[in-house]
């Protein structure tokens, strides 16, 4: 009977043991990762060692596994006899455990961080360590961020006190060329590493490069800053840095920054130099869409309507150039009569929906036949705008309509560092066409003039003719080709329709612009 209350005591102690343990474990997912190894290893080890120093070296919960083992084991064996000392046996096995719990309470009061993170598990010890290398990332980025950019375009700039822009903007910009150099250069060790040690997986931060995504952040934002504070030194900071250290294309502008030797095309101080250089750089092979053939397919059908049948047997662009060039050199045409046949022609492209839109939701035109709504009648038929939006968002959509014209293009930042710039990397119409006339007379000066007068929305068109990039700066207003320092006189060296105008018109300086 002694025996079998004994037995019952321990099976229940056992199962209150076990039951917390079960508990900890559903509640704790770290408990989980450390239960599992120990009982892993107490499979091995069932006993509770003859040496108390050996026993008191293990972790509490060892301590208590080896208990139960220990326990388990002289119950089941039934080779120990309980009988009259069973009260001897209870006080020993209650001061060990008394003993115990003692132990663990200095251990507790008196832990080592060093010797806690011995005894975690290596595989724990590689998930906490990678955890704290992934936070020293996120906060490196967003302190990057947060200096650079937020109290750059906050503050108005990082200040004195923290040494952010202490050294002033093109001294900062140098160093954050430095940090991104010195980045990459770290980048290609981790990924070279990660390649040779299988078993190390590279940091998802990091693979995803945000450390190095901020600083360029930063240095966009700075850039920004400078063209806004002083366009002149942002123009000889970004010829110094590109494209060596900064790429043309992580500019803000590159409106008047040089390509390696190749300096933007401007208007001659000489009034007797009637020629421009031709771009030196090579051709693009240009890839259209099937949005981009059929946009081209229906302007072409547009032209021959609005030039009243001048067609072209050539396919793609270079059938639209000829009927362009056609046009233009038909007997007493003007200047005028090719804005108007290109803006008719844009005008039928956009189809009677897409202006009234534009004009209402973008350049902020209030529709004149609200005159007897009390509320907007006063501003009908007035232009409330341009909404602050306007210039952003189109340089959004542009790239999508427009490509089949110009080629590949993207957004960048107006002159004075606002939004609402978009820079054509290489003019589509420009390089196969070759002819600064056909540039002015069928692109630059009747687009303008539809922005304006049809869509309510200013544009500056600026083509660089050295390198036949072209700068569209929505919401900027135009300067006339007469005033324009960046627009030269004169026709292209290599122009087709100036020695074709020259003939036929004996004109002496044989220019078509």
């Amino acid at each position: 009977m002694l025996h079998t209350r004994s037995s019952i005591a321990w099976n229940n102690t056992l199962i209150a043991t076990v039951a917390l343990l079960s508990i900890l474990q559903s509640q704790l997912p770290l408990v989980d990762a450390f239960t599992t190894t120990l009982r892993n290893h107490v499979t091995t080890t069932n006993t509770i060692p003859r040496n108390p120093s050996t026993f008191y070296r293990r972790s509490p919960t060892t301590a208590i596994y080896s208990l139960y083992s220990s326990v388990k084991n002289d119950v089941d064996e039934k080779e120990t006899t309980i009988g009259d000392a069973t009260n001897n046996a209870n006080s020993k096995i209650g001061a060990r455990s008394s003993d115990i719990r003692i132990e663990q309470m200095d251990r507790t009061l008196h832990a080592n961080p060093k010797d806690e993170a011995s005894i975690l598990p290596p595989a724990l010890s590689s998930i906490t360590n990678r955890i704290s290398r992934e936070f020293d990332v996120l906060s490196d980025s967003a302190s990057i961020t947060y200096r650079y950019v937020i109290k750059t375009k906050f503050q108005n700039g990082g200040g004195d006190d923290d040494g952010a822009l202490g050294d002033g903007l093109p001294e900062t910009l140098v160093k954050l060329c430095d940090a991104i150099d010195d980045e990459r250069a770290h980048l290609a060790v981790a990924t070279t590493t990660t390649k040779h040690q299988h078993h190390q997986q590279p940091l998802t931060l990091e693979s995803k490069e945000l450390r190095k995504s901020a600083l360029e952040l930063a240095r966009y934002h700075l850039l920004i800053k400078l063209m806004k504070d002083d366009y002149p030194a942002y123009i000889a900071t970004a010829s110094f840095l590109s494209p060596s250290r900064i790429p043309r294309l992580d500019l803000p502008n590159t409106q008047d920054v040089p390509l390696n030797d190749i300096l933007p095309s401007m208007a001659s101080p000489n009034a007797n130099d009637i020629l421009v250089d031709d771009c030196t750089l090579d051709d693009l092979q240009f890839q259209e869409s099937l949005l981009d053939k059929a946009l081209l397919a229906v302007f072409r059908f547009l032209v021959q309507k609005n030039t009243n049948g001048v067609s072209s047997p050539l396919p793609g662009i270079l059938g639209l150039l000829e009927q362009g060039r056609k046009y233009m050199l038909q007997p007493n045409q003007t200047d005028t009569r090719q804005h108007e046949m290109v803006r008719e022609t844009l005008a039928d492209l956009m189809t009677p929906v897409l202006p009234p839109f534009y004009r209402i939701f973008m350049s902020g035109i209030v529709p004149p036949g609200l005159n007897d709504t009390a509320l907007v009648g006063p501003y009908a038929g007035k232009q409330i705008g341009p909404w602050f939006y306007a210039p952003w968002l189109t340089t959004m959509i542009t790239p999508i309509f427009f490509g089949f014209l110009v080629g590949p293009s993207y957004p960048n930042r107006r002159k004075d560092g606002e939004r609402g710039g978009l820079v054509v990397e290489k003019c589509k119409f420009l390089q196969e066409s070759g002819c600064k006339g056909m540039c002015l007379n069928i692109c630059k000066l009747p687009t303008q003039q539809f922005f304006k007068d049809e869509l309510g929305l200013d544009l500056s068109v600026s083509p660089n003719f050295a390198t036949q990039e072209c700068q569209w700066s929505f919401g900027e207003t135009p300067l006339p080709p007469e005033e324009d320092p960046s627009f030269p006189r004169g026709c292209l060296v290599g122009c087709e329709s100036r020695a074709i105008m020259a003939d036929t018109y004996d004109d002496t300086r044989g220019s078509c612009s």
